[in-house]
């Protein structure tokens, strides 16, 4: 069965169907037992609803540039 952490390392890979079958059995096993992890699932599910899917274009450079700028000198 997944950890908790493990869990959240491969969601989007669950919500998207990219897990194996063992590995999609263990990650329902474990959301089964763990409250906290099964919130988290339905917090994930209802983000993404609300967003919806990426636009379709790519971010341009310059944008992608300074984004990556400003989260490299973010701090609390």
């Amino acid at each position: 069965m997944l950890t908790c952490k493990e869990l959240t390392e491969v969601i989007t890979d669950y919500l998207e169907g990219r897990l194996t079958l063992g590995r999609r059995l263990s990650f329902r096993l474990h959301v089964m037992i763990c409250r906290p992890c099964r919130a988290y699932l339905r917090q994930m599910r209802l983000t993404i609803g609300a967003l919806g899917a990426p636009p379709a274009e790519p971010v341009p450079p310059e944008v992608l540039e300074e984004m990556l700028r400003r989260f490299r000198h973010w701090q609390r």
